[in-house]
């Protein structure tokens, strides 16, 4: 895969370093799958532990990698908000913090949405 599908030179700085740190994470990301498959594969006990020790080092840049983005690629933040560190089902995160956030605007108009009292 090429690592520009623009011409290079149509892209800033910003652009050419969010390239950069977007195959970083896609290479440690690869790194982690094949260490992980390696030690799963592999019979040796102590290669299997030097191969794990190397898969979270790789976990670890990929997570720095990600770090990276959330703080100056847009979107990510928000996205990582969302998603990461929550205990609610994967699939309804979105759902659910749509939902929170039509119940704060209520809140903020002064609406309790209880209808006419008069």
């Amino acid at each position: 895969m090429a690592q520009y599908h623009e011409p290079v030179e149509d892209l800033n700085e910003s652009d050419r370093d969010a390239v950069r740190a977007l195959m970083s994470l896609k290479e440690e990301v690869e790194a982690v799958n094949w260490y992980h498959q390696r030690a799963s594969a592999t019979k040796d006990e102590t290669l299997a532990k030097v191969l794990e020790h190397n898969k979270d080092e790789e976990i670890e840049h990929a997570c720095m990698a990600i770090e990276w983005l959330r703080r100056n690629m847009p979107g990510w933040d928000e996205e990582l908000n969302t998603y990461l560190f929550s205990e609610a089902p994967i699939t309804e995160l979105e759902e659910l913090e749509e939902e929170g956030e039509e119940s704060a605007e209520k809140e903020d108009s002064g609406d309790l949405d209880i209808g006419n009292l008069n």
